[in-house]
Formats: structure tokens, C-alpha cells, sequence
């Protein structure tokens, strides 16, 4: 429940809405599909739709301006195209920085993501806690604001990781990515010293949980990881409201409507990861050039 709070901070309460809501899950690439599993199994009765911005990827290159203008061109496009219900911005770096503008052009609760701090901290019994990140989200000064805020006396290490969320992309291609690179992009969140080790892991980019397996395979000791995606789905349960026919087959789900903004999406690799039908694949041809 400490991460539904840290959530609702970026969340606009909305009245009950209708059966069958409409939500739009967006994300600088594949990462955002860790936050939409848990969203979509908790509404077996939404329609879904899921944009990528694979021609803005990664997001890190971007100055806080360009990044601002491209987000609120891309979710500009989609919202006006398909009226969405609510949004969700299944991206950290994107949430600590591009609410605020979205919120102001749009009428419609959005959900971001937020470094999950205040749970972690609370949990961790060595109190040495890490936080993985994508370079833009470590340099936030909302990230810095959750530390002083919810650290809780915790020794907290921040672990800015350039490649991680390529890697990753990779892996989900089917590219052979060896150990020692993931292990290599990971390995400073493990901190030791006489007394005590790191205990948790803050996941704070979306892509990371996609590769769960491998990164609990390669830590040098085992640790807590901390993905805020089942709280975000739980708030995003609680703004549509009840869902009426909870228990409804695969067979009957709305298949999901999947955008990019450069190369068309593996239906195939998304439907597998998200548990639902999707549909053809569609580039939008609306959206901003890449920058």
C-alpha cells in the first residue's frame, strides 16, 4: 500500500466510469509492458492500447524540454485519436518530469510511475537500499525529493545505468546478451561493508522487471527487487472503478490496440508477455520525427 501512495501523487481522481473503460499505457519502448501485465490483469474488462516511442528511445539523450514537447506530442496524438478513459505513463523518466504538462492539456486522469522509495526504505532490514535507474531519472530532482523524504535513515545508493533499458530491449528481440553486460550495469548496486549489505533494490525503469530472472540469477547475493507495477495497477482499479465481469475469458478480452513511432511492434512477443490478444501493429504517422 506504501507504493499506491507514492503513486497517487501522480493521479487525478475521477468519477466511477463505464463498463469496459478505455486505457492508454504509454512508454518510451518495451518497458512500459511490465506496468501493463499487472494493469491488464487486474481490468480483464478494459480496451487497452499501448504506444512505444521507439523513434524517442532512449529517453536519456533528451534535455528536459525536448523531452517535456515529445512526450505531450506523442500522448497528444493518441489522446485525441482514441479518447482514452485514463492514462498511464508506464515510464519513470517521463513521470517525474511530463505530468504536469499533460495534466494541464488533457482532461483525464493520468497514472505515472515513481521510484518506489518509501516502501523500499521501510522494508530494508540492513538499511543499505538501491536504486536502479536510467540516467535521467537518477538526476531528477523528484527522485532526490523521495530520498530526503522517505529514506528513513536508510544508506541509500543511486546507480545511474546507461545501458540497462537497451539491453534489455535487445534481450526481448531475441539478441544474445551475455551475462557480464547486465551483470556489469547492475553490479554497483551492491554495496558491503563490515556491518552490513544492500537488502533491496529499487527498480525505477519499467524495462527492468522484464528481465526479472536474469537479474536474480546474476546478483552477487540475494536481494529484495522492488517493482511498483501491482500498486499502479491498483490505482488505476481504484480511478476506473469496480469491474463488473471480473472473470472474463481470453476469448472475449478486447484485443489490444498496439502503436509505434518508428518500427512496428512484435504482436506475437507482446501478446506473450501481456497475456491478451493484439491486434496488427500500427506506426503512427502523426508523431514527432525523432530527435
Amino acid at each position: 500500500m506504501a507504493i499506491a501512495a507514492a503513486v497517487e501523487r501522480f493521479a487525478v481522481v475521477s468519477p466511477a466510469l463505464h463498463r469496459e473503460p478505455s486505457v492508454l499505457v504509454f512508454d518510451s519502448g518495451l518497458g512500459g509492458l511490465s506496468v501493463f501485465r499487472e494493469v491488464a490483469r487486474a481490468r480483464p474488462d478494459a480496451r487497452f492500447s499501448y504506444v512505444a516511442d521507439d523513434a524517442g528511445f532512449p529517453y536519456g539523450g533528451l534535455s528536459d524540454q525536448e523531452l517535456i514537447r515529445r512526450v505531450g506530442e506523442v500522448v497528444g496524438t493518441l489522446v485525441h485519436r482514441l479518447h482514452p478513459d485514463l492514462v498511464v505513463i508506464a515510464c519513470n523518466t517521463a513521470s517525474t518530469l511530463a505530468l504536469p504538462s499533460l495534466r494541464a492539456h488533457h482532461a483525464i486522469p493520468f497514472v505515472g510511475t515513481v521510484p518506489a522509495v518509501k516502501p523500499a526504505c521501510a522494508a530494508s532490514v540492513s538499511r543499505k537500499v538501491s536504486i536502479l535507474a536510467t540516467p535521467g531519472t537518477v538526476r531528477r530532482d523528484y527522485t532526490a525529493g523521495l530520498i530526503r523524504e522517505f529514506a528513513s535513515g536508510c544508506d541509500v545508493t543511486l546507480v545511474p545505468s546507461v545501458r540497462l533499458a537497451g539491453l534489455v530491449e535487445a534481450v526481448l528481440a531475441g539478441d544474445a546478451v551475455s551475462d557480464g553486460a547486465i551483470l556489469d550495469e547492475i553490479g554497483p548496486c551492491f554495496v558491503a561493508d563490515a556491518a552490513s549489505r544492500t537488502d533491496t533494490v529499487v527498480l525505477a525503469c519499467t524495462h527492468y522487471p522484464l528481465i526479472l530472472d536474469r537479474l536474480e540469477a546474476l546478483s552477487p547475493w540475494p536481494v529484495a527487487f522492488v517493482d511498483p507495477a501491482p500498486a499502479i495497477a491498483r490505482r488505476v482499479t481504484s480511478l476506473l472503478g469496480p469491474d463488473l465481469e471480473p472473470s472474463a475469458p481470453l476469448a472475449t478480452m478486447t484485443p489490444v490496440r498496439l502503436f509505434s513511432t518508428r518500427a512496428a511492434l512484435d504482436a506475437a512477443l507482446i501478446s506473450a508477455l501481456i497475456g491478451r490478444p493484439v491486434e496488427t501493429p500500427e506506426v503512427l504517422d502523426t508523431a514527432p520525427a525523432a530527435l
